[in-house]
């Protein structure tokens, strides 16, 4: 079953302290399309790049599988292009430089046969293209959106007209406390429940995330890492994982999603391991397998027994 990914195309110039990397393949749409496409065949990129994006990151989209017919490129333009560096904790990106450039009129166009796939993740942008996305694709099966507060804060009425529209909303635990207004996860959650979503996941990097329903409450913890080399792009490649799951059993349950959040997990840990797609794009079933494993394990212990009457 298809999953289409729209989101942005990156060119990213990282440092951290244990390196830095210039001209790296950043962007939403191409962490959560090179996850997917270890758990779906049909993975769909919608986004735009200049002429100047290297051949090198197109051929590796295309080695994993990922259809490349939604992607434009603008002739003579250049693409999106973020710099940034992280300090020692590693929890937040320090912006030094954002250029738009041919990011800066993209209006997101599904090809035909994109319309009928029936599941979209649309990663943060813009908020009125991911209406513009909503309009263009018929009956998903099920929707994703993710956000950031820029968007939260400067166009908080076309966001909340994309949140009663999807079926999963996932952020991270700011993004949560500022988009309801208040410090408590599960009063945030339970606020964007009675707007009609059926999901509401809430990231918390290194501690793991919780997912929400009207009727169920789920805690998963992160991948215990020794170090981690660079978190761009976590968050997507989470999604991308989670989404991509769902597609290849086709079923939507409680326990698929669960499943699907230590499969998305394990690939988010795989990611950090090393800048960019350098360690993403080089995994196989074995090593997500061998991971979500261990997760698996990290998350679970035996019956706990209250065997006798208590005395004293």
């Amino acid at each position: 079953m298809g999953i289409v990914i729209v989101g942005s195309v990156a060119l990213d110039d990282l440092k951290t302290p244990f390196g830095e990397m210039k001209g790296a393949a950043g962007g939403s749409a191409v962490y959560a399309s090179c996850a997917a496409s270890y758990l779906s065949p049909d993975v769909r990129i919608v986004g735009v790049v200049g002429s100047d994006y290297p051949k090198k990151y197109m051929a590796l989209l295309k080695s994993h599988g990922v259809d490349l017919e939604g992607l434009e490129i603008v002739k003579g333009g250049k693409t999106f292009h973020w710099a940034g560096y992280y300090e020692s904790d590693m929890s937040t990106a320090q912006t030094t430089a954002t250029d738009l450039n041919v990011f800066a009129k993209f209006s997101p166009r599904l090809p035909e046969s994109y319309r009928n796939e029936p599941f979209l993740f649309l990663g943060n942008i813009d908020p009125d293209l991911q209406l513009e996305v909503l309009d263009q694709i018929k009956n998903p099966r099920v929707s994703f959106v993710d956000t950031m507060n820029y968007w939260i804060t400067s166009k908080p009425q076309s966001l909340m007209k994309v949140i009663r529209r999807v079926n999963v909303v996932l952020l991270n635990a700011g993004e949560a406390r500022l988009l309801c207004n208040t410090p408590f996860l599960q009063k945030a959650a339970r606020e964007l429940l009675k707007m009609g979503v059926e999901r509401i996941i809430i990231k918390k990097g290194e501690h793991g995330c919780l997912m929400f329903t009207k009727n169920s409450y789920f805690a998963a913890p992160a991948y215990p890492l020794a170090s981690i080399k660079d978190p761009t792009g976590a968050g997507d490649t989470f999604a991308g994982g989670l989404i991509g799951y769902l597609a290849r059993n086709r079923r939507l349950s409680e326990i698929h999603y669960r499943q699907g959040i230590q499969v998305g997990t394990a690939l988010a840990s795989f990611a950090v391991e090393d800048f960019s797609l350098r360690r993403l794009a080089r995994l196989t079933l074995k090593d997500i397998a061998r991971r979500c494993e261990e997760l698996r394990g990290f998350s679970c212990s035996p019956a706990i027994r209250f065997d006798g009457a208590r005395k004293g």
